[in-house]
């Protein structure tokens, strides 16, 4: 396991729904804002788009690309540039198939390159119209750590996360687009899925409203933990920076050795009783 200390900067910011070259810009002009130092930065779901699904609907078929794609080429520029690395979320196109969208999490290493990619596993119920599932949850070593996603609705499922766990993770990014009435879930999964695993988790949430669509901000880091280590405003573009250590990882699991008592066949035991 990386003994590094990592900095992160969480960028909570607006966009203006589906303005894809604005939104990029000033995505662009956040990261020319990120600290010197800094290992890490991330942006929210669909930051490049806008969310809202009664507004876009079919316009996501036009809005998504497939990746590698020009996004990701622009975002891997500035990256090496900068010297960080770099994930995010937009509408994905298959490139082999017509018609199929995900809704995709992206790492981009120090060096500009793509390192990986998720696509959102666990679909909010309005979004299976437009995305598919997707099915496997890639680990990403990167060198300074284990990075792992997850997006938004798939805050809700445990399960997800351990697995991540048990796959080495040592960073889970959760780019979401969570609106205002639903800061309890945001804050409480964040912290709970973190402890719950023992690593680190960075949330990384819209501000801003679309139409009658507001969001709630609140942007976090949480620790092995639980503890919240840095948070953002639930209201007001910004980056928030965290330092973290992953030795402290080691420490949590040493002290409370969750993971090696795991017992898997309580799953077993409980499909055998549905």
């Amino acid at each position: 396991m990386n003994k590094k200390k990592v900095r992160l900067a969480i960028i909570q910011m607006d966009c203006e729904i589906n303005n894809k070259k604005k939104n990029l810009d000033h995505a662009l002009n956040y990261l020319e804002e990120v600290k010197p130092g800094t290992d890490i930065a991330c942006f929210p779901e669909f930051f490049t788009t806008g969310y809202n699904l009664n507004i876009l609907g079919e316009k996501y078929y036009d809005l998504a690309e497939t990746i590698p794609g020009s996004t990701i080429d622009i975002l891997g520029e500035k990256a090496k540039e900068k010297g960080l690395a770099v994930v995010g979320n937009i509408v994905e196109k298959d490139g082999l198939r017509e018609g199929v969208l995900y809704d995709t999490a992206f790492i981009i290493d120090k060096e500009g390159k793509l390192a990986g990619k998720y696509r959102k596993y666990y679909l909010y119920p309005a979004e299976h119209y437009y995305f598919r599932s997707g099915s496997e949850f890639p680990v990403v070593d990167i060198g300074m750590a284990k990075l792992a996603m997850a997006i938004c609705y798939d805050h809700a499922f445990p399960e997800l996360f351990r697995v991540l766990a048990l796959k080495g993770a040592e960073i889970v990014f959760i780019p979401s687009a969570v609106p205002v009435g639903y800061e309890y879930l945001l804050n409480l999964r964040t912290r709970a899925r973190a402890q719950d695993n023992q690593f680190f988790i960075a949330a990384i949430n819209r501000v801003g409203r679309e139409d009658q669509l507001r969001y709630c901000g609140l942007s976090k880091i949480a620790g092995p933990r639980g503890e919240v280590i840095a948070e953002a405003s639930p209201d007001k573009e910004e980056i928030i920076y965290g330092d973290i250590d992953i030795k402290q990882i080691i420490a949590e699991r040493r002290q409370e050795p969750v993971l090696r008592s795991l017992r898997s066949e309580i799953y077993r035991i409980e499909l055998d009783l549905l």
